[in-house]
């Protein structure tokens, strides 16, 4: 599970770097948000967010930079956190079984280039790739809820 949510992680990232950056939506499939904070800062307060929201449950954190480090490789900070819903998810998957392969939700804190870049599926991409009807009202709470989520300050 760990190796298939790596080589997740590993693929957005690669496709995040590919982008400009300056504007937060890229190809309608990822927001990208550049953060004013430094990256441990940034991932900090986006993480506490996620702990602090009582609909909400942290699932998992990787550290792709540690666990490149472990292996005696260098890649810039690069974080996720994977975290859900099942109020808010499992509707959606009883409309689009095949939504399961992007819940639960992710966002990636990582840097380049001296800047840190906040990164998370876009749920209006995500409704087209699954095909998802009559949930608009659903899929704008989920858009809302991951705003604000990786809004810092």
């Amino acid at each position: 599970m760990r190796k298939i949510v790596s080589f997740l992680v590993v693929l957005v990232g690669f496709l995040s770097c590919q982008s400009n950056h300056k504007s937060e939506k890229m190809n309608n499939s990822l927001i990208v948000k550049e953060s004013p904070l430094g990256f441990q800062t940034t991932y900090l307060q986006v993480k506490s967010k996620i702990e602090n929201n009582p609909n909400l449950k942290l699932i998992f954190e990787l550290d792709h930079s540690e666990n490149a480090s472990k292996k005696d490789l260098s890649l810039r900070p690069t974080k996720l956190l994977i975290f859900g819903n099942p109020n808010l998810g499992t509707p959606l998957m009883n409309v689009a079984p095949t939504l399961a392969i992007d819940l639960p939700q992710k966002i990636m804190i990582y840097e380049e280039s001296g800047k840190v870049f906040i990164t998370y599926n876009n749920p209006e991409y995500l409704k087209e790739r699954h095909n998802i009807e009559d949930k608009d009202e659903l899929l704008n709470k989920i858009s809302n809820v991951l705003n604000k989520l990786t809004t810092v300050e």
